[in-house]
């Protein structure tokens, strides 16, 4: 069965990548709410047209007010899933080709989201339709699942599990291979002007003359597994007419976020230090069944060494239970998906398809 999915992955890839150009084209960037429309008519129409290809690929299609959709494939009392996104962040400047003109060039997709998901999100549809033409019956329905606000803040997940119950198992394909079995904690804190010399005296030594490890802060945490603390994504802002300052923090699991807080507290000189975010730290297992199956997948299709890692980014794992990330992007091929001239080679989305499609059918026999 493996080796004739992965040969159906070949005859179906032209159409695929044509899917993939075309979702891609779609300017889906996050913009005001409108009626029907809840993270704007770009959001909208990309969730609409990812849930007709898998209407035309032959699935049943369900879409929550246009915070979420799904394609859905078998039967059963669980279900097991891959999720991704169909929003992008602004394509901002520095762009060889339009952002969203689907551009292909020796092989090469280009284009705001080829990457960060609509490419691999659609890989994994390719690779549930692929089981379906072969008549594969798992013990678990599988869905495909389009968010909406992966970019923005997760709302479209809110929606999503105020409704239905999480996956049995899944993966997310929005991060880097091989299977990713822990995510760093991600939190943004925010410094208030209360006076303004103590406030950009403390901004000054603490962060912006400082190592983005909080080594001043004494937060500089570090877990073998884990890695180091980080801290960017430095802003300054404006609420109402108080003046603010955050700062974006990866850390490692060991250590509390009510630990981080009270730690950057005593030295804050009494400004006033807010937890607008927080995600904890999401570790599995890397023994696990389901662990263990995406990396037998990864190694099966790459021939490569598919020994779980962490990561210190952040995806729905942060707030969706019992998934993982997974892939897209091979070894060396970091720093595209936010970054201008945003690329996939069309012969990495078809291996992305593959080991899907094996990821897929591995989970719906667990």
């Amino acid at each position: 069965m493996e080796q004739k999915i992965l040969e159906k992955i070949n005859a179906c890839k032209d159409q695929m990548l044509k899917d993939i150009r075309s979702l891609v084209k779609i300017d889906s960037v996050e913009t005001a709410a409108v009626p029907g429309a809840p993270f704007g008519p770009g959001v909208q129409k990309a969730l609409q047209k990812a849930l007709e290809m898998g209407e035309r690929l032959g699935f049943r299609t369900v879409n929550f007010d246009n915070y979420i959709g799904y394609v859905e494939y078998g039967k059963g009392e669980d279900y097991v899933c891959a999720i991704g996104h169909v929003d992008v962040v602004p394509p901002g400047d520095g762009w060889r080709q339009p952002p969203f003109s689907g551009h292909m060039e020796e092989g090469t997709l280009y284009g705001r989201g080829v990457l960060d998901n609509k490419g691999p999100i659609i890989a994994c549809l390719y690779g549930l339709y692929v089981l379906k033409e072969l008549g594969y019956e798992p013990k678990h329905r599988i869905r495909i699942i389009f968010g909406c606000d992966e970019e923005s803040g997760f709302e479209d997940l809110s929606w999503y599990l105020a409704k239905e119950k999480p996956p049995l198992y899944g993966f997310t394909p929005d991060c880097k291979f091989p299977v990713v079995y822990a995510e760093r904690g991600r939190a943004v804190i925010r410094v208030k002007a209360e006076e303004m010399e103590p406030f950009c005296d403390f901004v000054t030594q603490y962060f912006i003359g400082a190592k983005n490890t909080g080594d001043r802060l004494g937060i500089d945490f570090s877990h073998p597994e884990y890695g180091t603390m980080e801290m960017r994504g430095y802003k300054l802002g404006m609420d109402g007419q108080n003046l603010y300052f955050e700062a974006a923090l990866s850390y490692p699991a060991g250590h509390s976020i009510e630990e981080i807080m009270e730690t950057i507290q005593k030295k804050a000189k009494g400004q006033s230090v807010l937890l607008p975010q927080n995600y904890d730290p999401v570790v599995f297992d890397k023994e696990s069944p389901m662990v263990q199956a995406l990396k037998e997948c990864y190694e099966l299709v790459t021939g490569e060494d598919g020994t779980p890692v962490t990561t210190t980014g952040g995806t729905y794992a942060k707030a969706m239970p019992g998934i993982v990330p997974f892939g897209p992007s091979f070894a060396g091929q970091k720093g595209i998906g936010h970054n201008p001239n945003e690329w996939m080679k069309a012969d990495d989305l078809v291996k992305n398809a593959k080991i899907y499609a094996l990821g897929l059918y591995r989970l719906g026999l667990l």
